[in-house]
């Protein structure tokens, strides 16, 4: 598979760093506590290994551990910060989906989507993990965009956000309360995210998952999205951290 440079620069603007610099050949990022995507450097220009100095230290500036973005095709970049003992971290792959397929109306009263996020969304994020600098991504990120709650057993069940660039909607931060699990929130959301992506002009719809978050996976490939990228970060043993 050979990822389309655009998924990365898609995927960028909807769940976007503080700041990104080109330092050299890198792009250094801001990520302010953000996570790992919105804090690695990226590889954007020609390979030298001796280059890879440079970027360690602008990390260090920030006050960011070193850690960075490997796209697909980097092989000998990949290789050289193996061979400096940094590990493979979070192996990611994109999916992607018509949004004509998608977009199909969600269950009555199961999903909504609002902007700015309500404070039982910020309570649902905040349970699972994903606390103000998060919050802060989203609302730093492109336009248009929205949040997406979820419903069930006439609760509140889940949260989801959603951002549009050109005409590719991506869906970051998909979070179901685990008492509401298996109930088809997640699926009611990504439809309420799909309706809401085509009325805003988008084509396409994409998800960023894990490797090893195999219900997420399921759930994308049961709704008919299709891998269509991949990356990894490389990070020091000491320094991994969570997506």
């Amino acid at each position: 598979m050979s990822t389309d440079p655009a998924l990365y620069l898609e995927a960028e603007a909807t769940w976007s760093p503080a700041k990104a610099a080109r330092i050299g050949p890198w792009t250094i990022r801001t990520g302010l506590d953000g996570g790992q995507r919105v804090s690695a450097a990226t590889l954007d220009g020609d390979f030298d290994p001796s280059a890879i100095d440079m970027a360690e230290g602008a990390m260090a500036a920030l006050n960011q551990p070193p850690l960075f973005m490997i796209k697909d095709g980097q092989d000998a970049f990949d290789a050289e910060l193996d061979a400096r003992g940094y590990q493979i971290v979070d192996p990611v792959v994109i999916l992607r989906g018509g949004i004509d397929r998608l977009a199909v109306p969600p269950e009555p009263i199961s999903a909504f989507t609002v902007w700015p996020p309500l404070q039982i969304m910020l309570d649902i994020w905040d349970a699972g993990g994903i606390g103000p600098a998060r919050i802060n991504v989203m609302e730093r990120s492109c336009d248009p965009k929205t949040s997406i709650l979820g419903r069930t057993d006439d609760r509140a069940a889940g949260a989801g956000f959603a951002a549009i660039h050109g005409d590719a909607a991506y869906v970051h931060a998909l979070t179901v309360a685990p008492e509401r699990r298996r109930r088809g929130v997640a699926v009611n959301m990504m439809r309420a995210a799909a309706c809401w992506a085509k009325a805003n002009g988008a084509t396409t719809l994409s998800v960023l998952v894990t490797r090893g978050n195999a219900g997420a996976l399921a759930l994308y490939e049961n709704l008919n999205m299709q891998v269509v990228g991949q990356y990894h970060y490389r990070a020091k043993p000491a320094q991994k951290d969570t997506e």
